[in-house]
């Protein structure tokens, strides 16, 4: 039963909505039509924010469910409750100022190992191991 590692992969798909409706809120509030990427600073660093963000949700989802499966579920859950909250967060530091979005990031890169090491781990231990 892998009930939280659904809850988590639903969770993605609503930051994902909720950082495509800001990037849309900028895009109106500073009338830049798509496919412009370009104008104000601000919407062009909810513009990165939102791509960064939805650059490493695959990498993550596939994380946390290998690690969930081969290696623990509830510590691969309370690694994606951090990496989420990690990623929120970074957008609203970035699209503050360039420079808000370094801690969030150095942090949301650490938990990414974390779940790359506890993935590794199981995967080894699941072929490895009688």
């Amino acid at each position: 039963n892998k009930m939280l590692l659904d809850c988590y992969h639903s969770c993605v798909v609503l930051f994902v909505v909720y950082f495509a409706l800001q990037v849309i809120q900028a895009r109106r509030k500073y009338k830049i039509s798509p496919p412009e990427t370009t104008g104000h600073p601000e919407f062009e660093r909810i513009f990165r924010a939102q791509a960064n963000c939805s650059e490493y949700f695959p990498i993550f989802i596939s994380l946390l469910w290998v690690a969930g499966i081969f290696f623990h579920q509830s510590v691969a859950a309370v690694c994606g409750l951090l990496y989420l909250y990690t990623r929120f967060k970074y957008f609203h530091g970035y699209t503050a100022t360039a420079q808000g979005r370094l801690g969030p990031l150095y942090a949301s890169a650490r938990l990414l190992w974390l779940l790359v090491g506890l993935a590794v781990a199981g995967l080894l231990a699941h072929f490895l191991l009688p």
